[in-house]
């Protein structure tokens, strides 16, 4: 197996894990579990996991003075935003948060044209009103009731804190730092948050059912580690853009789960809205290489010659 056919793999991988978030998530909820209490436990176990891998690979865990601070708010970033979007889920179905969470890399655009002063094209344009309209189908559920504002707004502020997050983490001041390393040192300061949040273990859900133990577990090897490190050699196989547009399998995947699982309902608006938003998405981070990528992908399928009956 070649390492392209291996990058594609461990992209889809990745991405398919990182959507499994609701799958672990919900029966937790529904056991009475708060997102604070799942996302200190999610955080705590996922931590030594990546520090076994950093060890694994002979990395140091030192950092530089100025790296701290740097290191300390994409923490707070990270842990924002999966605090937005776990409160989501108790406002609208799961597989519809994810899906709208999924615009992160259309805000990462508008930041960078904003903040950085990149040209924003008519391409980035086009993306911008094709999510919005794919948002604007799903604002309205199965049965025709529309979505909660509340639910909406924590989605987009869950976007945006990892859209920042995007942004910060490829700034110089951190270009020298492992990317594993700089992951373990976000979930190990965001972890700060959730334990100012549970008020330092007072206010702490403790499961009491002995399987539940299993999806917190679950929670920090598959959506966080292994999505993780799938994520990493990814990029190392085929790059940065093929393996950010395989994330489209993410919201995939939770609409998957919440349907098989959960029984969420499935209209062919909402298949519409997802797939509007999962098209300027990819259209948006492919760039300029789109045309690229879909000779590639068309070459997957040649065309057979026909074979004409002889006369």
């Amino acid at each position: 197996m070649n390492t392209k056919v291996k990058g594609y793999i461990l992209g889809a991988v990745a991405a398919a894990t990182y959507g499994m978030n609701p799958l672990f998530t919900l029966p937790l909820y529904r056991e009475g579990m708060n997102p604070d209490s799942v996302l200190f436990f999610r955080y705590l176990f996922a931590i030594p996991i990546l520090g076994i891998m950093l060890k694994a690979r002979g990395r140091s865990f030192s950092l530089k003075r100025k790296e701290i601070l740097p290191l300390v708010i994409l923490g707070w970033l990270v842990a924002i935003s999966s605090l937005t979007l776990f409160q989501s889920y108790n406002y609208m179905e799961a597989g519809i948060a994810s899906t709208i969470l999924f615009v992160y890399p259309i805000l990462v655009a508008l930041i960078m044209a904003v903040a950085f002063k990149e040209k924003v094209t008519l391409q980035t344009v086009l993306c911008i009103f094709l999510a919005l309209s794919g948002i604007g189908l799903l604002y309205k559920g199965g049965d025709g009731t529309t979505l909660s504002l509340v639910g909406v707004g924590l989605v987009m502020a869950s976007a945006l804190s990892y859209a920042i997050y995007i942004v910060g983490v490829n700034r110089p001041i951190l270009k020298d730092v492992a990317t594993l390393k700089v992951t373990f040192y976000v979930l190990l300061f965001g972890l700060s948050l959730f334990l100012v949040r549970v008020d330092f273990g007072q206010s702490l859900h403790v499961v009491d059912k002995w399987y539940l133990w299993g999806n917190l577990i679950a929670l920090a090897i598959f959506p966080t580690a292994i999505s993780f490190l799938c994520t990493t050699q990814a990029v190392q196989y085929i790059g940065s853009t093929p393996t950010a547009i395989l994330g489209a399998l993410e919201p995939v995947t939770a609409v998957f789960f919440g349907v098989t699982i959960f029984g969420e309902s499935l209209t062919p608006r909402l298949c519409c809205g997802i797939v509007l938003i999962i098209m300027a998405v990819t259209f948006i981070i492919a760039g300029s290489n789109i045309t690229t990528h879909l000779v590639r992908f068309r070459k997957l399928f040649p065309r057979l010659p026909l074979k004409h009956p002889k006369k």
